[in-house]
């Protein structure tokens, strides 16, 4: 099979071409998993984290891609859960130990054993790949291949971090950032809270533009004051600085949800300038987003498919996979990104 491989850590600004195109063995299901061939594979900010090492160090030489949507082709000893020429998708959650407590919750997300798809095992940057069948998912039949894929990462985590904000109807919602998750929250708020507005902090007037575009009442820089407090904040970069500016939106007893894997090291001091008179104290709260558990990925996908939302998608060949990342690093960036994969 022909595979897109990351065989170094390395600065996608200074290297343009961090992954190799390789033709590798076809990977064959073990007992409980089935081959899935890959039709289309979203293309994640946090593919730059792995590549630049801001993650946990992933498995080296590794497949990247964890936005994985495809057709069973053969089934593994004990696999019966779905049929070949099924179409299903793989998510961030590759594996969970399924016996700790966390995984007895339902909240897998947080196992100590957690493996991720393209971190900790080989991904959808390739035109085959295999995993266990409980961490594969029916597409709903209203999605294109590539319209799904978003869904299975953005879409899923977007899901689980609004979910977290505790949001009631007809209270206010902030994103902060307005990439690929962001576009998505919105819709979903659209429809579940029809009596909210979003309010939309980024610092690329294009992003603002486009939160006008779908739905969102008001948008302006980071540093921006709303016209009014919120009950809760979704914050989606890869700063402090928002963090910092998002607290003094909040309503008090308000609670900003931070929907990323890491955080800049090199803008700490944004971190200091927190004031906790101004931006912390009336009990608001600061509340982290980890991972997706498997609930979040089969409830987004329903209420994806009852909206219905459809992606916004610009699509990439699997050899065109570099370019992708160049462009997602370099904030060309209009909804998501997803490689089309034959």
């Amino acid at each position: 099979m022909q595979a897109m491989v990351l065989k170094a850590l390395t600065n996608v600004a200074e290297n343009h071409t961090p992954l190799e195109l390789m033709t590798l063995p076809d990977p064959e299901p073990g007992a409980g998993e089935i081959l899935i061939a890959v039709s289309a594979c979203g293309v994640c900010h946090t593919e730059l984290d792995e590549i630049e090492g801001r993650t946990p160090p992933p498995r080296l030489p590794v497949i990247l891609g964890h936005q994985v949507v495809g057709r069973v082709v053969a089934r593994g000893e004990g696999a019966t859960h779905f049929q070949v020429g099924d179409r299903v998708g793989v998510a961030w959650i590759y594996s969970a130990c399924g016996h700790c407590q966390h995984c007895r919750q339902g909240n897998e997300n947080l196992c100590a054993d957690f493996k991720a798809t393209g971190r900790d095992a080989d991904g959808g940057y390739a035109q085959y790949m295999s995993v266990r069948e409980e961490f594969a998912y029916p597409i709903p039949e209203v999605f294109s291949d590539v319209e799904a894929a978003p869904l299975l990462c953005a879409g899923a985590i977007g899901y689980r971090s609004l979910r977290l904000t505790g949001l009631r109807d007809g209270r206010h919602l902030g994103l902060t950032g307005f990439g690929a998750s962001a576009h998505l929250v919105l819709k979903i708020v659209r429809h579940r809270y029809p009596n909210s507005q979003v309010f939309v902090f980024a610092r690329n007037p294009k992003e603002r533009a486009f939160a006008l575009e779908l739905g969102a009442v008001w948008a302006d820089e980071t540093e921006a004051t709303s016209p009014v407090k919120l009950q809760a904040i979704i914050d989606t970069t890869p700063a402090w600085k928002p963090v910092v500016e998002a607290l003094k939106n909040l309503e008090p007893g308000g609670r900003l949800v931070i929907n990323a894997i890491r955080k800049e090291a090199g803008d700490q001091d944004d971190l200091l300038r927190l004031d906790y008179p101004a931006h912390l104290w009336m009990e608001k709260e600061i509340k982290s987003v980890a991972n997706v558990a498997r609930r979040d990925v089969s409830e987004f996908l329903a209420l994806a498919a009852e909206i219905p939302i459809k992606s916004e998608v610009q699509t990439f060949a699997l050899g065109e996979a570099n370019r992708a990342l160049v462009e997602l690093r370099t904030g060309k960036i209009r909804g998501a990104k997803v490689l089309s994969i034959e």
